[in-house]
């Protein structure tokens, strides 16, 4: 008795399955939390042109802490991360911007 072997149908099936799925995959957005405030930061520099389009023409310096506070804060914040094991420690900070008795707790 001769046995006439069925082709295996699952095996293409499921080829075309998961190339289905594969292409599906490609269609779903990678960052929808990016992809939904894409174009604010252009959005905020029209609003603020548009409010105040002659803002370039002001030389006036900005009014805040000077150059070397901030270069100092800068320098203070860069080097928390060379040495975390200082920061943690709790020293001192001689740093101050504005009043104040120059005590800082951490």
């Amino acid at each position: 008795m001769k046995t006439i072997a069925s082709p295996n149908i699952s095996d293409p099936l499921l080829v075309l399955l998961l190339a289905i799925v594969a292409l599906a995959a490609g269609c779903v957005p990678i960052s929808p939390r990016l992809d939904a405030r894409f174009g604010e930061a252009v959005s905020i520099a029209k609003a603020q042109q548009t409010i105040n389009p002659e803002a370039s023409l002001n030389t006036e310096p900005v009014k805040g802490i000077n150059g070397q506070v901030g270069d100092a804060i800068f320098d203070h914040y860069r080097n928390s991360f060379r040495n975390p094991q200082l920061m943690q420690r709790g020293a001192p900070s001689s740093l101050t911007s504005g009043g104040g008795s120059g005590n800082s707790t951490q």
